[in-house]
C-alpha cells in the first residue's frame, strides 16, 4: 500500500462480522473522519466500507475480515480484506429491479478509485480511495 504521509494515521480492525457489524463500523468511520478533519468524505467512505463489509457477511463463509482506514495527504484509503479468493465483479448489466448486486456499482459511483488486490493466505483485499483527486 502506498501511503503519502510518513507515520500515516491509520486504524485497523480484525473481526468476524455479522448482520449488525456494519452499523458499528460506520460509527467508527465517522469518528475517524471527524478526528482527521475529513468530514466532507463521510458519506462516501461510510457507504464504501458498508458495502464491502456487507459483501463479507454475504459471501465469505467464515465472515472474518480486516478493515483498514488510512489517512493520506489528500483523503482516505479504505480496505477490507478477507480469506476468500473469490474476486468480486462490477456488474453493469443488472436488471433495474434487482435487489442485490449493486454494492460495487454504488462504490464505483462515490469513490475516486477502487480495486482488488491479492491478500495473504489466498484471500483478497478490496480497497478504495476518496478525496485523492
Amino acid at each position: 500500500m502506498n501511503l503519502d504521509i510518513p507515520h500515516t494515521p491509520q486504524y485497523r480492525l480484525h473481526l468476524t462480522v455479522g448482520e449488525h457489524s456494519v452499523h458499528h463500523i460506520r460509527r467508527i468511520v465517522r469518528s475517524l473522519l471527524h478526528e482527521w478533519e475529513l468530514t466532507e468524505l463521510t458519506f462516501a467512505v461510510e457507504l464504501g466500507v458498508s458495502e464491502l463489509v456487507t459483501n463479507v457477511v454475504r459471501h465469505v463463509p467464515d465472515r472474518r475480515c480486516t478493515v483498514l482506514l488510512a489517512r493520506q495527504t489528500a483523503g482516505v484509503r479504505a480496505e477490507v480484506s478477507d480469506g476468500c479468493a473469490r474476486i468480486p465483479l462490477l456488474d453493469l448489466d443488472l436488471d433495474r429491479d434487482a435487489e442485490c448486486g449493486r454494492g460495487l456499482a454504488l462504490l464505483d459511483a462515490v469513490v475516486d478509485k477502487w480495486g482488488v488486490s491479492p491478500a495473504g493466505g489466498g484471500g483478497k483485499a478490496v480497497w478504495f480511495e476518496c478525496g485523492t483527486d
